[in-house]
């Protein structure tokens, strides 16, 4: 008893073993050289039983990953470490560790699971229980004989005791034992029988067999094994091969056997079929004089007999002479009428009987065309049309086709007559149309019929219906333009289906549906609304569809069936059922969460998992009361959440993190200011939450300082300036402190810099730019973090004036360690004077000394005002103001001019060199009368010319000029003169007025500065400000330094407005009314000039 009991120890464990030795999960075949997360690659079984005679027990855990992984295991949910127990002995590089044998195995009894973990991951196995059994044992009790007779059935019971693991029964027999015997066939009897099959039918073969132990019955198909296609049925006494089983006759075996011996019986099975024909006899058709062949093959098992009758008459029961049998064939030879019959030839043997009828017709007949004359045919283009004309006549008639009464038949590769005497049309043309003949004919006669044909524009959709993809609630526009013969605008129909079901526009049952001018509108559209779509456009004689498909798009439903699994105390696993995602593929999942504490009713986002995910494990705040929901997300948008889960409570725990995003700052020398962002208070994970704030100075040996605090500000007073110091801030509640708190590092207050920048240099770039040079301040003198240097300047003087007059202060700031730094914008020809300074978080340091420099002379600006001052027929006069910035000595000026009649081609460039700085007239000789000049004029130093002013004007011809001489000396225009001198005043009193309030002209400084007599005798307003306007250089003439720019024309041509009565004041100036213009002239050639100041 022992022994066998042992055996089923060992048979049972082998058992457990194997139930729990599967894979875990498939392995991702990465390369260990790359980061990944840990995978479990061996452990122990779901039940390690610590039997008797083993001496230890491993209990095992295995994991590969990158970093390598770390392990650590639970006993019963509770933390456990195996190498705190010295009994355990623990491998090294992994996670198994090993329970010795030592007799004390009851208090490792319990479930463990191991957790494979690096900085990616954590890898978790399956439950493995150790247990230690018991041996049982069966009580002590008698049992009565029991009496049965011999083959009778009859029942023993057992109540064994209970142990670990699961116990195997097992029945011996002690003194008496039973009655065995080997198998006999109880059906069918003897070794072999015959079965027969009518081919179709089910095989069915059955073997019943006795003894004991109960037989085994196997069956087999001699010489192929099992058949291909077989059930078996009453516990295996029954074969059953389907009926479309090929080859199912054959030679069967079946055989019943136990411990004692094997019994067998053979099949003989043979598949008969019925009759069927394999040659039918056919009707016939023949001409008087033929021989008639007919005949009647038959197949069938056994072999059918066949038999042929004459009208139901027994052939043999009617003679013929010219009839003859041979086997399943009767000819009748030189057929008359007298020998048309029907002829049955049947076919029977003992499975059943098979009869065919064969009409034969011996006659001579002319053609009847059963075809009525004169039908319609109507096609389209490129496709085909079949013409009838059927024909019945013996023999066999000729047909032929010809079109419009023409003798010539109708031929090629686009026209086929079939035998049944149609004409198809292949690919037709618009040239088919026409009247079509057709001639049937044979020995007997002819006979002929007419058909016509129209040939039609095709229907044809030209622009077909497009697959859609719409959002649910806006309307959807199906388009279907069609093209059609314009005969059939009566006839034509365009009919719309959805999913072939048809569809009804400006239906009340589909009343969002409407039909305007080929186009389906669909209104507000839904999920039904979505399918296939076919536009069909018919005609009596064509049809053309086009199909579309509509695709309804639309946020995803809510998640079903949200339920929450795995729970642990700050974890727990959520699971969801996707909803319909409408179209458009779910790309997240959203998880957000409800708490009850602080902000209960307000949901918020928790997580967020890959659309193709449908469960996420939480990692959760302590001392929050919490539910979920889930919604998803699709590019149309994000579709409802699910019902809420049930409320699921952490308990308290230390905190997670430290508080994030510390800022030391010092506003003061001696204070540093602590502050950061707070933990939000679900981090609390807790009630009690305070922050330990830690310091101590970075740059000598110093101790560490701390404070603890509720509030998120910590202010460190009376420390040195602007020092290093390292700080950590770690939070805490009641349950404990969190993890250790990274240490960052920040200075005390800044000061403002004690020095300033040594060795400033200047070097003179340009006429406006320096390059300023400086020695950095020392370290040890910023007392804070260098912001930079600041370099002021200011102008002092002009070079071309001795009294100096500090200008407005500039700054230039130039960010970081550096030293040197480019300044621009400068006034060319100028005494400037800069100081250099430091600057930090704090402020400016103090300046270095002042730096004077000189900037290099420059190209004057642009003249102020350039004008007309006086017009004769010959010459005119110039008068300008000196520039308001000369940037340097002025050298003289440079004037050009040339005559721009109106002609494409302008005159030579003429230039004079005025060579005299204070000059501001010039009086310009021997010009073209009634002539336009453009004028252009610079001021110059000696680095070169200044920005172009221009001007135009035009001389004066000689009436006028004569009239100006002889008017002069009347005293009626000296009075009218004095007026307008008087007038002229007034309005010159009120430019300079209205000049002074903008503060917008510097050109009256200038003026007082060099008075020009004649132009403030000028009362036009051209004259009261001057406006420059683009300036634009002379034809034939370089450009100058500046480029060249057009000026508004200053003074208009006197000519234009000139008559016997304008006049004019002592200048030329114009002091009439406007009047006609009069015509203008060009002169070809301007006469070399004589130039001399006015």
């Amino acid at each position: 008893m022992t022994q066998q009991r042992g055996s089923g120890f060992v048979a049972l464990l082998t058992a457990v073993n194997c139930f729990f030795a599967f894979p875990s999960a498939a392995a991702m075949d990465i390369p260990l050289e790359v980061e990944q997360l840990p995978t479990i690659t061996a452990q122990s079984p779901g039940a390690v039983i610590a039997l008797p005679p083993e001496e230890s027990f491993a209990v095992t855990c295995e994991a590969k990953g990158n970093p390598e992984p770390e392990f650590r295991w639970t006993k019963n949910g509770q933390e456990f470490d195996p190498s705190l127990d010295p009994l355990l002995r623990k491998e090294e590089n992994s996670g198994t560790f090993v329970i010795p044998n030592n007799g004390n195995l009851t208090e490792y009894q319990g479930t463990y699971r191991c957790f494979a973990f690096n900085k990616l991951g954590t890898a978790v196995s399956q439950e493995i229980g150790f247990m230690v059994p018991k041996i049982p044992k069966f009580p002590k009790e008698g049992f009565d004989p029991f009496k049965v007779d011999e083959g009778q059935p009859f029942i023993l019971k057992c109540d064994p005791p209970k142990g670990i693991p699961p116990l195997q029964i097992y029945w011996m027999t002690m003194s008496n034992s039973i009655l065995q015997r080997k198998p006999s066939l109880l059906t069918p009897p003897g070794v072999r029988s015959e079965a027969v099959l009518v081919k179709g039918e089910d095989l069915k073969l059955e073997c019943i067999a006795e003894g004991i132990p109960t037989p085994k019955v196997e069956w087999e198909k001699m010489g192929h094994g099992r058949p291909e296609k077989f059930r078996l049925e009453n516990h295996g006494k029954v074969l059953v091969v389907p009926g479309d089983e090929q080859d199912v006759g054959g030679k069967y075996m079946c055989k019943a056997k136990n411990p004692l011996g094997e019994v067998v019986h053979y099949f003989t099975v043979t598949v008969e079929e019925p009759p069927e024909f394999l040659v039918e006899p056919q009707s016939q058709l023949s001409m008087i004089g033929a021989d008639v062949v007919i005949k009647c093959s038959v197949s069938g098992s056994p072999q059918p007999v066949t038999t042929w009758s004459v009208n139901g008459v027994p052939l043999q029961e009617t003679l013929s002479a010219n009839r003859k049998i041979f086997d399943d064939t009767i000819i009748i030879q030189n057929g008359q009428p007298s020998d048309s019959a029907v002829y049955q030839c049947e076919a029977s043997n003992k499975h059943g009987k098979i009869l065919t009828n064969a009409n034969i017709m011996i006659m001579n007949l002319y053609p009847i065309i059963l075809t009525s004359d004169g039908q319609e045919y109507s096609a389209v283009e490129d496709q085909g049309v079949m013409m009838h004309c059927k024909v019945f006549s013996s023999p066999p008639s000729t047909i032929f086709w010809s079109k419009d009464d023409s003798s010539e038949l109708v031929t090629g590769p686009r026209f086929t007559v079939h035998d049944n005497g149609s004409l198809e049309i292949h690919t037709i043309e618009k040239g088919d149309t026409g009247q079509y003949t057709c001639l049937a004919k044979n020995l007997e006669g002819t006979s002929a019929i007419d058909a016509m044909l129209y040939v039609k524009d095709p229907t044809k959709i030209v622009a077909p219906p497009q697959d859609q993809s719409i959002l649910i609630g806006t309307d959807a526009q199906l388009s279907c333009l069609v093209e059609f013969d314009e005969s059939f605008r009566g006839d034509f129909e365009l009919l719309w289906q959805k999913d072939d079901e048809e569809i009804s526009p400006n239906n009340t049952e589909h009343s969002r549906y409407f039909l305007e001018e080929g186009v389906l509108h669909i209104v507000n559209v839904s999920h039904r609304d979505q399918g296939e779509y076919r536009c069909v456009a018919k005609t009596p004689v064509d049809s053309d569809a086009a199909s579309a498909r509509l695709i309804v798009l639309d946020v995803p439903d809510a998640p079903q069936s949200v339920v929450l699994s795995e729970r642990k105390n700050r974890s727990v696993k959520l699971r969801w059922v996707p909803g319909e995602d409408h179209n458009s593929s779910i790309t997240e999942f959203v998880i957000e969460f409800e708490e009850n504490k602080w902000q209960p009713g307000s949901w918020r986002d928790l997580q967020r998992v890959p659309g193709n995910h449908n469960s996420a494990v939480l990692d959760l705040h302590g001392h929050v009361g919490y539910r979920f929901r889930v919604y998803a997300v699709n590019a149309v948008g994000a579709g409802p959440p699910s019902k809420p889960t049930e409320r699921y409570l952490t308990p308290p725990a230390a905190p997670d993190k430290n508080p994030e995003n510390i800022k030391i700052e010092g506003h003061l020398p001696h204070e540093m200011d602590i502050n950061w962002e707070p933990l939000s208070p679900i981090e609390h994970n807790g009630p009690g939450l305070e922050y330990k704030v830690s310091y101590r100075r970075q740059d000598v040996e110093d101790e560490w300082k701390e404070h603890t605090v509720k509030r998120h500000s910590f202010v460190v007073r009376n420390t040195p300036t602007f020092v290093p110091y390292e700080i950590k801030i770690q939070a805490k509640n009641h349950q404990g402190w969190g993890p250790e708190p990274k240490m960052v590092t920040g200075y005390s207050g800044e000061d403002f810099p004690s020095a300033a920048p040594d060795d400033v240099a200047v070097e003179v770039m340009n006429s406006s730019m320096v390059n300023v040079t400086w020695k950095q301040v020392p370290k040890d003198k910023l007392h804070g973090h260098l912001g930079g240097y600041r370099v002021n300047w200011w102008r002092m003087r002009s070079l071309l004036h001795s009294k100096q007059s500090q200008g407005e202060r500039h700054t230039a700031a130039f960010p970081g360690s550096r030293s040197h730094g480019t300044v621009s914008g400068l006034v060319p020809f100028s005494e400037y004077s800069l100081i250099v300074m430091s600057f930090n978080g704090r402020g400016n340091g103090p300046g270095s000394k002042a730096v004077n420099f000189k900037t290099l002379e420059g190209v004057p600006e642009k003249i102020p005002v350039f004008r007309v001052a006086d017009v004769q027929k010959r010459s005119i006069s110039l008068a300008w103001t000196p520039p308001l910035e000369p940037n340097g000595i002025l050298t003289g000026y440079l004037l050009e001019y040339q005559l721009i009649n109106d002609t494409e081609e302008a005159g030579p460039l003429q230039r004079v060199n005025i060579s005299k700085p204070d000059t501001t007239r010039w009086h310009l000789r021997d010009l073209e009368p009634l002539s336009k000049y453009r004028f252009q004029l610079r001021s110059c130093t000696s680095m070169g010319c200044g920005s172009i002013v221009s001007l135009e004007s035009t001389t004066l011809e000689t009436s006028l000029a004569s009239v100006h001489t002889g008017i002069s000396s009347q005293g009626w225009f000296i009075g009218l003169m004095s007026a307008i001198a008087l007038l002229t005043l007034v309005v010159l009193i009120a430019c300079f007025v209205n000049r002074n309030k903008g503060g917008k002209y510097s050109v009256k400084e200038k003026e007082d500065l060099h008075p020009d007599v004649e132009s403030q005798g000028i009362n036009d307003d051209t004259f009261c400000e001057y406006s420059d306007n683009d300036e634009k250089p002379l034809k034939g003439s370089q450009h100058s330094l500046s480029g060249g720019l057009k000026a508004e024309d200053s003074g208009d041509s006197l000519v234009d407005y000139g008559d016997d009565d304008a006049q004019f004041n002592e200048d030329g100036s114009f002091i009439g009314e406007y009047a006609a213009k009069k015509e203008k002239r060009a002169s070809a050639e301007i006469k070399a000039t004589a130039q001399t100041p006015a």
